[in-house]
């Protein structure tokens, strides 16, 4: 029997020839990473027995959670992190403003085709874009990882998804992948290894693949690989920072089992409070009052999204009663929305364009809601309290649906606007 892409990739950095699914296997990552929780993790690792890292080269620590930091406990602790960089001379350091860990990483070539990258953030499974195989793990995983090189991973089940077709006129990989998970639910892929494939996402953008991965985790998934091509290669043209060959599944590869879809008829999806498994068509919600849109986060403030946006705001104003706050994924995206006049357009229609960063993503600060509150967002979750308070209420949607709420003021189907 063949191996899949996690098998295969497993195997390499396990140094075995080939590993079955359930194998428990000590694998060397090629890098690790951290963002602002890497003061948590410096405790834990200053308890070890150990005072140098194993390889200063495999951390890539990149601050973006709560940047600059709003109270004086994410000052100290972006301090120490700081201090703790300098002395154990890590140069894969990201300070305040360099952009959100998962853009970074990508966009300075850490994640790569038969790579593995694992990190203290459970959306690290957005290198799988790449086809690498990348995976969230738990700071004291990191900790071990930083003292030793490695750490052990059970080999995953894989599920492969099939897409064909061709999307409409505003309809995205959001839409796609939000479709996705309502059908398999939070669970679905839970420690599996999910294999997107097919001729539609060999059409995609890098930024719409990065959206695919970036969410697999949000149906339990281990892995979310996207199989390396060209477009791969012309992204990490001149950037990638190790020499890599592409990995692809055998043909003989034994999957868990296999799912189909076409995009054809795709719709707008949205994920109603307060699960991402809470799916349903974007229309049976049209009408809802908002009162903040989140464009941005690691899944929606790419190059690609932030030009969806001014696609319909050109020459519209943001509704009066809706706070729309605009987070560029990346230092570099934010310099490319300025240079091609993306930015003056936000800012004539009345987005408020923040700095690189997660935002209110986690709900630390920049954007909180208020009791009762609704806010449609471009990231990745939902939960009661996503957004810094239990009271409100938070829809995730694609860039296009987001703006078309904003424009209008309440939850709206792009493609009644502008079709």
């Amino acid at each position: 029997m063949g191996s899949t892409i996690a098998q295969k990739i497993l195997a390499s950095h396990s140094g075995r020839e080939k590993v079955d699914v359930g194998d428990i296997v000590t694998v060397k990552p090629d890098y690790v990473l951290s963002h602002d929780n890497s003061a948590a993790i410096i405790k834990k690792y200053e308890k070890l027995p150990v005072d140098k890292l194993f390889d200063p080269l495999m951390p890539v620590i990149v601050l973006d959670h709560t940047v600059p930091a709003s109270t004086s406990q994410y000052a100290n602790n972006h301090k120490s992190i700081r201090e703790f960089v300098r002395y154990q001379g890590i140069p894969n350091f990201y300070d305040i403003g360099e952009g959100i860990c998962h853009q970074v990483l990508s966009e300075k070539g850490f994640a790569f085709p038969g790579g593995l990258i694992l990190g203290a953030d459970s959306h690290t499974t957005t290198y799988g874009a790449f086809g690498a195989a990348s995976a969230g793990i738990g700071r004291s995983e990191v900790a071990a990882i930083w003292a030793t090189g490695e750490m052990w991973l059970k080999v995953p089940e894989t599920i492969k998804i099939n897409i064909e077709g061709q999307f409409l006129k505003y309809i995205t990989s959001k839409d796609l992948i939000l479709k996705i998970i309502g059908d398999l639910g939070a669970d679905g892929a839970l420690y599996k290894s999910v294999e997107f494939t097919g001729d539609t996402v060999k059409k995609m953008s890098i930024d719409s693949r990065m959206v695919l991965s970036n969410m697999a985790v949000e149906m339990g998934a281990k892995f979310g690989i996207i199989y390396p091509d060209e477009i791969v290669d012309k992204y990490l043209e001149n950037k990638a920072k190790k020499h890599y060959k592409w990995v692809l599944p055998d043909s003989d590869a034994v999957y868990l089992k296999e799912l189909n879809y076409n995009v054809n008829d795709l719709e707008p999806y949205i994920a109603k409070p307060h699960t991402v498994d809470n799916v349903s068509p974007v229309v049976e919600t049209t009408g809802q009052i908002i009162d903040q849109v989140f464009f941005g986060s690691c899944t929606n403030g790419r190059l690609e999204d932030f030009h969806a946006a001014v696609e319909l705001l050109k020459g519209k104003k943001i509704a009066k009663n809706v706070r729309m706050l605009a987070f560029p994924a990346s230092k570099a995206i934010l310099q490319q929305i300025i240079l091609d006049g993306t930015a003056q357009i936000l800012l004539d229609a009345g987005v408020i364009l923040m700095n690189t960063g997660c935002g209110p993503c986690l709900g630390a600060h920049e954007g909180v809601l208020a009791d009762h509150e609704v806010c449609i967002s471009t990231a990745n979750r939902n939960f009661k309290g996503r957004l810094g308070n239990p009271n409100s209420f938070i829809y995730l949607a694609s860039p296009y649906t987001a703006v078309a709420s904003a424009i209008t003021g309440v939850i709206t189907d792009p493609r009644e606007m502008f079709n």
